[in-house]
């Protein structure tokens, strides 16, 4: 299959989206001279274009993207191309009100947005084929073609009839029999049994909580069918071009796909990356979506879109400040990615997003945002054949599972204070603010080849799951998990104990006796820290003797007193609590060091980030003044092409990219 190394070949990919659509055509010309200036080598044409290209049903407009693909060409810059069907034009949804989808209220999503589909529609399915496939017989042979993105963001949830029908096909599917859904839903619970599949419905608005099971299929559903969306317009063009890789974009930790699946079924892994320039962990959270992409792809990624400078969606929108762009541009490069991309091109000076940044914001081309960006493709253009296609080795891999987050996510939890995405952050925080490199998998992926394995929160474990982790144990794998892990079974049946027994056997508990979750800003005392969040009730097996623990850290005080916050039997540590930042940074580094895991520099000063990809040392600082780092021996930093030996000073937001 087609890779992303057959579109770079050697360059990291330089550019973003492009919807020249927006302005006469005199610009475009001036835009190629800018973009030549900048280094610009890929543009995305054509995301939200299918009014232009198809203004009336059946009609085809294609003579401006003729134009636009030979100038591009002309001018050595490839071109992404988009298919359109994220945001369809109006008189779909004017002659076809089928394919608007409808929310869990049966309230119509109209047009005059965008992601405005059912993606059960089968009018919808039809319509997305016809201009995907005209797009694909035009410019199957065209030059400047690289590289196929199919729709954008996919994020549309749909409650309506037809969606409805779907979800009881993909549901007849999975359990066969109405019994079989029955006891996996466990309809027992409030009178729910069905007794025909037409009595089956999305989870629409109820008076009281739904079903978690129902919502738990809803999601699993949801995902399958926006991925059936996905593969159809993907055949279409792979069918045209296989010589060409095909990718869409995922949203950062986005709730409503599941990504390991998803990944497996493009040819580049792509994301979309907005942390806010005001957030003092803006940069962990950017490494966090960095590390799970580069998992995903299993190697180089795509980072299809970023900010120049401010965005247009938060409650205040803070440009970036001098400097920030490039270090965070070089922080997605030194964690895998291979293309560098923003939306968009021009700013939009018309529209819903006429204040988010672009390349070329509205200050034209002497303005700071567009010179920062020229410096950073030069930079991107110095390194490129020296980075690209290589990879990244970590000895630690957190496990992360959408269907785990969609099962711990219902209402009727023990505490809505308990966020998985945060819990999974703070924990990759701790790794990353110890330097320590992180990959993430799936909880049934062979981890064999780690010395690490930490799991944050995984509520839904499947028994092949399981094994899998006790299996990662017995090979002498070390394991560190945090609270509620192991409570459910892929339907969301509570397991006897209230946590898996292999588990509990494993981490030597004997017995989980009550959660006792936190109230916000609640703390609670442990011997040498803070728990937050949540605590446990729990006794352990003994402390001397046959299978005993080797290892608790209690509670202090109040009604857990010296129970375990934190114990240990052999090479497996479960952790009951979210200890503060530190607290749990420090224990992480502690049992990554008993695991053998070393951090890819020591001694670096706060705000310095490092990372090793291949046979280059990145540097970053992440930190508003000066830092010197100590190197061994002597190196050579590509992006000023200087040697530097003992020592390298970082200035505000620097970065150095080092060779041996």
């Amino acid at each position: 299959m087609p890779q992303l190394s057959d579109t770079t070949r050697g360059r990291v990919l330089f550019g973003g989206d492009y919807n020249p659509e927006q302005w006469p055509e005199e610009t475009w010309h001036e835009d190629v001279r800018l973009m030549r200036d900048a280094g610009v080598n890929s543009v995305t044409l054509g995301v939200f274009s299918w009014a232009r290209l198809e203004p009336e049903p059946r009609a085809r407009e294609f003579g401006w993207l003729d134009r636009l693909m030979d100038l591009m060409h002309g001018n050595g810059i490839g071109v992404v191309l988009a298919t359109p069907t994220s945001s369809p034009p109006p008189w779909l949804g004017r002659l076809h009100p089928e394919t608007l989808p409808r929310d869990a209220d049966g309230r119509i999503e109209w047009w005059g947005g965008r992601q405005h589909f059912s993606h059960s529609s089968a009018v919808y399915r039809s319509h997305a084929a016809a201009i995907t496939e005209a797009l694909a017989a035009r410019y199957a042979g065209h030059p400047a073609l690289t590289m196929w993105h199919i729709n954008n963001e996919y994020c549309t949830f749909d409650y309506g009839d037809e969606a409805a029908a779907a979800f009881r096909r993909w549901l007849r599917a999975k359990y066969g029999t109405l019994d079989a859904l029955n006891s996996a839903w466990g309809t027992a619970f409030w009178s729910q049994g069905y007794d025909t599949w037409d009595g089956v419905l999305p989870p629409r608005h109820a008076h009281y909580l739904n079903n978690p099971t129902h919502v738990l299929d809803f999601r699993r559903f949801t995902s399958d069918m926006l991925l059936e969306c996905y593969t159809a317009e993907r055949d279409i063009v792979r069918r045209h071009t296989p010589h060409l890789p095909v990718t869409t974009n995922f949203m950062p930790l986005w709730v409503g796909q599941d990504g390991w699946r998803w990944s497996e079924e493009e040819d580049v892994v792509s994301v979309d990356l907005y942390p806010d320039p005001r957030d003092p962990l803006g940069a962990q959270s950017a490494a966090l979506v960095q590390d799970l992409t580069r998992s995903q792809a299993r190697g180089p990624w795509m980072l299809m879109e970023q900010a120049a400078g401010p965005v247009n969606w938060r409650g205040v929108n803070h440009p970036k400040p001098r400097g920030l762009n490039r270090l965070w541009s070089l922080q997605a490069v030194a964690r895998g990615a291979d293309a560098v991309c923003y939306f968009q091109w021009r700013q939009s000076r018309q529209g819903a997003e006429k204040f988010h940044s672009g390349m070329l914001s509205h200050a034209g081309e002497r303005g700071r945002t567009f010179q920062e960006v020229k410096r950073l493709g030069a930079e991107l253009a110095r390194i490129g054949a020296e980075v690209t296609d290589t990879r990244i080795t970590s000895d630690i891999a957190i496990l992360h599972d959408w269907n785990a987050w969609w099962a711990g996510a219902q209402d009727g939890r023990p505490s809505t204070e308990v966020d998985y995405p945060d819990v999974l952050r703070a924990w990759h925080r701790a790794l990353w603010e110890s330097h320590l490199t992180t990959d993430f998998a799936h909880p049934e992926h062979d981890l064999s080849a780690y010395k690490l394995v930490v799991v944050p929160q995984l509520y839904l474990l499947t028994g092949t799951a399981i094994d899998n982790l006790l299996a990662y144990v017995r090979g002498g794998g070390t394991l560190v998990a945090g609270f509620l892990t192991g409570i459910a079974d892929e339907d969301d049946r509570v397991r006897p104990g209230g946590m898996d027994a292999r588990l509990r056997e494993l981490f030597g508990i004997r017995t989980l006796h009550e959660w006792w979750p936190l109230d916000a800003g609640e703390t609670i005392e442990c011997e040498g820290f803070r728990g937050t969040l949540w605590s446990e009730e729990i006794e352990p097996e003994n402390t001397t003797g046959a299978g005993a623990v080797d290892e608790v850290i209690p509670y202090k005080g109040g009604e857990l007193d010296g129970l375990p916050a934190v114990l240990r039997r052999g090479g497996s540590w479960y952790v009951s609590t979210l200890p503060e930042p530190h607290a749990l940074r420090a224990l992480l580094a502690r049992v990554a060091a008993d695991a053998g895991v070393s951090p890819v520099l020591a001694g670096l000063p706060p705000g310095v980030e490092a990372v090793r990809r291949g046979e280059l040392l990145f540097l970053l600082n992440h930190s508003r003044e000066p830092v010197t780092v100590e190197l061994p021996g002597t190196r050579h930093d590509l992006l000023t092409d200087h040697t530097v030996e003992g020592e390298i000073t970082l200035g505000r937001y620097g970065a150095a990219v080092l060779r041996p």
